[in-house]
């Protein structure tokens, strides 16, 4: 990377609407581009070709380090994983040591880790891209799969009507601060006590969302274009029966989506617990595109990559 331009990937509104706009435009123009190809293929130009990206894994994941690592074969790269319990981070080496070794050698680092106090840490020390494969608090390139999908489902971001259900997490936190950039509307309907944190719903009111915060599922879900949930006990938190008590009025079941408009679509970032936070009638549903949302987050991640090493976006 010496010499080049490059960009971290920690948050959507770091990285600003037009990235994010470019982002998506890509992640279109590419997806089409490789009809028919097989899916360790490289595409055509091959962008990425000899650079190695490090997967830093501290939080288990499926999608996340799957997609990665055949984002960076469709580009032509390669991938290096890393976990804490086989490298020095789970031995007491520090994040800033860690970024300035990585650094030497390899070309982008992607972390998923806990606390987003680390993935700063590691983008404050690192000389090459440092992109956010999710933390407690937000997973902006879940994000940009969403909005790919819910593009490819036929809706403008400008005035979409978005509905949450369950507890205000970091997924809810991206989805806030894509709202302010695109100007879509987002109803937050969680039981008392887990709102979304303040800094987020002010972020996107600013952008000029409009945010509703409810109790109520009904009303949030009323007229709603994208119905959005995700599993109520996160990884890492205990099982705790007092939450799943208070989320249950949040499941999304087919009298919920009934609410919402005919053509509305069911967005999940999984692993989803089918009777908990969803119905099995919405989650195998015809207006179900989770399986389309998983599959997206490839192509996502090429466009995020490619912007993270300057080869997209001005």
């Amino acid at each position: 990377m010496t010499g080049a331009a490059f960009r971290h990937f920690l948050d959507l509104g770091d990285a600003g609407g037009d990235a994010v706009a470019a982002m998506l435009n890509d992640a279109i123009d590419r997806k089409a581009a490789r009809a028919g190809l097989p899916k360790g293929a490289p595409d055509a130009d091959a962008p990425l070709k000899g650079r190695v990206l490090a997967l830093v894994f501290e939080k288990n994941s499926t999608r996340t380090r799957v997609s990665f690592d055949i984002a960076m074969r469709q580009l032509g790269g390669s991938v290096l994983l890393l976990d804490s319990a086989s490298s020095q981070l789970g031995r007491g080496e520090t994040v800033a040591d860690t970024a300035r070794v990585l650094s030497r050698m390899v070309d982008g680092i992607m972390l998923r880790t806990d606390d987003h106090a680390k993935i700063a840490e590691m983008a404050c020390h690192a000389s090459v891209p440092v992109i956010n494969g999710l933390t407690d608090q937000s997973h902006p390139c879940q994000i940009v799969a969403d909005l790919l999908t819910v593009i490819e489902h036929g809706k403008a971001l400008p005035g979409l009507e978005v509905a949450w259900f369950g507890d205000g997490n970091n997924v809810l936190h991206s989805i806030l601060e894509a709202a302010g950039l695109f100007k879509f509307n987002v109803r937050v309907a969680t039981p008392a006590g887990y709102e979304p944190d303040r800094a987020f719903v002010d972020g996107a009111r600013a952008g000029g969302a409009n945010v509703t915060l409810t109790q109520d599922a009904g009303e949030a879900a009323r007229g709603a274009d994208v119905i959005v949930t995700d599993t109520w006990i996160s990884m890492g938190q205990a099982d705790a029966a007092e939450k799943r008590a208070a989320m249950a009025p949040y499941r999304v079941d087919a009298a919920l989506m009934a609410l919402a408009k005919p053509n509305a679509i069911f967005l999940h970032c999984l692993p989803a617990h089918v009777g908990d936070e969803v119905s099995a009638e919405v989650f195998e549903g015809p207006q179900s595109v989770v399986f389309d949302e998983a599959e997206n987050r490839i192509h996502a991640q090429k466009s995020v990559l490619l912007w993270a090493f300057g080869q997209l976006g001005g």
